[in-house]
């Protein structure tokens, strides 16, 4: 019986990476994948997904407004086996029902990768319906600099500082946000430090 999984993990945590990892390991099988993400993540290019080590695939880019419960009727039914969502936070509460009816109606499994809370540790829209609807839910882990699991995905400005107020989507990488725990990720507010961002010289 086909679920709905929701996989969440904080910023570096290789959850694109695991999504084509996926990908592949069904392709390897001659099972045929329908890999979507939102239209809000375009740090790659419109059609591609790319991890930050180096892996990537062509993607279907699905605006906010789109159904997608209709497209796969329209362009998937009877052609995909699975369906994998990359960057899942970024669809709407809507979408993410439309996902779960394509895993009741047709028995395809559904795999989201993506954040479960933003800079503000606040839940985005995507990810609490999954939270709520999902079959399966599970944490990919990274760490935070001090050696605990991170789950905060801290936004640093120009000058190294943690950010508290703003958008609640703001699309970056490495040159942006750093995963950290809640204790650095306060300390890091209270004693107002300069966070050291990865890679970034």
């Amino acid at each position: 019986m086909a679920k709905l999984y929701f996989k969440y993990g904080a910023m570096g945590s290789s959850k694109t990476a695991q999504a084509l990892i996926t990908k592949y390991n069904y392709e390897e099988n001659d099972l045929d994948v329908w890999l979507i993400k939102p239209s809000a993540d375009t740090r790659d290019g419109v059609k591609i997904l790319r991890s930050r080590i180096g892996l990537e695939a062509q993607v279907e880019v699905i605006g906010p407004n789109t159904d997608i419960y209709q497209r796969f009727q329209d362009t998937q039914l009877e052609k995909c086996n699975v369906i994998i969502v990359d960057e899942c936070q970024f669809m709407t509460s809507q979408q993410i029902d439309q996902l779960r009816n394509i895993v009741n109606d047709f028995n395809i499994p559904v795999m989201c990768f993506g954040l479960r809370t933003d800079f503000l540790t606040r839940l985005f829209p995507g990810s609490l319906r999954l939270m709520e609807v999902a079959d399966t839910i599970q944490e990919i882990k990274t760490i935070c600099d001090c050696g605990a699991k991170a789950t905060v995905n801290a936004r640093i400005d120009a000058d190294g500082y943690i950010i508290t107020e703003g958008d609640q989507v703001f699309l970056g990488g490495n040159d942006s946000y750093i995963a950290m725990c809640h204790k650095c990720y306060i300390r890091g507010i209270r004693e107002h430090k300069v966070i050291k961002l990865h890679g970034v010289e």
